[in-house]
């Protein structure tokens, strides 16, 4: 296994890519659950990366990290599918504008929960980054009564706090785990919990339409296989704040693409939150930095 240092703007621009392909693939997932139940489009989703990862990496399974490999992979697929599962509850019970302002608080969460639990702090212009890049999506996302706390809200907020954690635990055995080995059993950890739960937690409905189909297809192999190995691969060299700060560029590309296919306009408001997080991530890359937690 190649552990030689790649071009920090190698790892970059791969978490980037993630965001961007997060961020375009929005519009798919929104009209295929038009016609499938949310919770089997996820088991189906991961079930299909899961397979499609093992296939690729199966050498990657004789790892000799085995054991820390199966600890590591279960607690980010756990971490991974708690969060797709508490925003999808919470959005049935608050609006999509607020839960993705509360889901965006895991970009602030990650450096405080990391500072906790790893009791080292992030470099300040990271913090700095961090801060304006929250204010940005703040702006993007916020349209009333964000103080106003519901169940929704309650529910999405650990969503963040499941989302903090799974870059952390990606931070924490990165560096230590074949990439491979850790992106396969996670997506596998996800697609199991998945299955375990969409027959009971919400009616089971599919048309197998094209718009499902293309979904499947997109966010199976691109969107999960491909994104969640990349930044697996990406966290070993980047920081856990980095990495938030980086993914905070996903609700930009979303409206990117809802632009181009849908021409979406954005408000003055918004367009100003844009350039925030844009403003944010620049501060952090003109500034050489050393990866670290």
């Amino acid at each position: 296994m190649i552990r030689e240092k790649p071009p920090r703007a190698l790892v970059d621009i791969s978490l980037i890519s993630v965001a961007l392909i997060w961020g375009a693939t929005f519009v798919l997932v929104k009209r295929a659950l038009d016609d499938v139940s949310t919770l089997f489009f996820l088991a189906l989703r991961f079930a299909a990366a899961a397979v499609a990862l093992a296939v690729v990496f199966r050498r990657s399974l004789r790892s000799t990290d085995f054991a820390i490999g199966l600890r590591a992979g279960g607690l980010a697929g756990a971490c991974l599918f708690a969060g797709y599962v508490l925003q999808t509850f919470g959005l049935k019970f608050t609006s999509a504008s607020k839960a993705g302002f509360i889901t965006g608080l895991y970009i602030p969460l990650v450096p405080l929960f990391g500072s906790i639990v790893y009791r080292r702090l992030p470099q300040f212009v990271e913090l700095v980054g961090v801060a304006m890049a929250f204010a940005g999506l703040t702006l993007m996302s916020v349209e009333r009564e964000v103080l106003s706390m519901n169940r929704g809200d309650l529910l999405v907020s650990g969503c963040a706090v499941a989302y903090a954690f799974h870059i952390l635990v990606l931070g924490r055995y990165a560096q230590s785990v074949d990439a491979g080995f850790l992106a396969v059993v996670q997506i596998a950890t996800a697609a199991v919990l998945a299955a375990l739960t969409f027959w009971w937690a919400e009616p089971v409905r599919i048309r197998w339409s094209a718009d499902v189909w293309i979904a499947l297809a997109v966010t199976g192999l691109l969107a999960t296989a491909l994104a969640f190995f990349v930044q697996t691969w990406a966290q070993r060299w980047s920081s856990p704040t980095r990495t938030a700060l980086i993914f905070s560029t996903e609700p930009v590309f979303a409206w990117a693409t809802s632009y181009v296919v849908a021409r979406e306009v954005l408000p003055a408001r918004a367009i100003a939150g844009a350039a925030l997080i844009l403003a944010g991530i620049l501060l952090v890359e003109l500034k050489p930095l050393r990866a670290r937690f």
